[in-house]
């Protein structure tokens, strides 16, 4: 979550007007998942929804900064010291083979039931058993 910006707080770098909308979007998208029921969900399942959108975020200003070059680095270094973007998922990104990672609890093996072994989300599609779905126990994702 961002920190609350105050009068004593540095002013956004220049540029930040420009998506401080879609941020804000996000940020409202965030506390109605915050503040949504969780009953009749399982015990990690309510907290799906708030893990999509941190991920959402964060790719958001990774495609800024990497892709389309469209902030700068002052700007995109601000936000993640502002807690906008997760600076550990956009690190793995980086790294050939984690592009598409979800979360950063579906690398870490110590979290699985079997020691050693991967996140079912980690798991190349065609290598899955055709007709079965499966899906991630820390983010959801099938």
């Amino acid at each position: 979550m961002p920190k609350i910006r105050t009068t004593r707080t540095k002013k956004p770098p220049e540029g930040f007007e420009d998506i401080e909308g879609i941020l804000d979007d996000y940020a409202k998208k965030m506390r109605d998942a915050e503040n949504e029921s969780h009953e009749g969900k399982r015990k990690t399942e309510s907290l799906w929804p708030i893990m999509r959108i941190a991920h959402t975020r964060s790719r958001y200003i990774y495609e800024l900064y990497y892709k389309r070059e469209a902030i700068s680095k002052e700007l995109y270094d601000w936000l993640l010291k502002e807690g906008y973007a997760d600076a550990n998922l956009i690190a793995k990104w980086k790294k050939p083979g984690y592009e598409k990672l979800c979360c950063l609890r579906c690398i870490q093996t110590r979290d699985m039931n079997y020691q050693g072994s991967t996140c079912i989300c980690r798991v190349p599609k065609a290598q899955l058993r055709a007709g079965t779905i499966v899906e991630c126990v820390h983010c959801g994702k099938f």
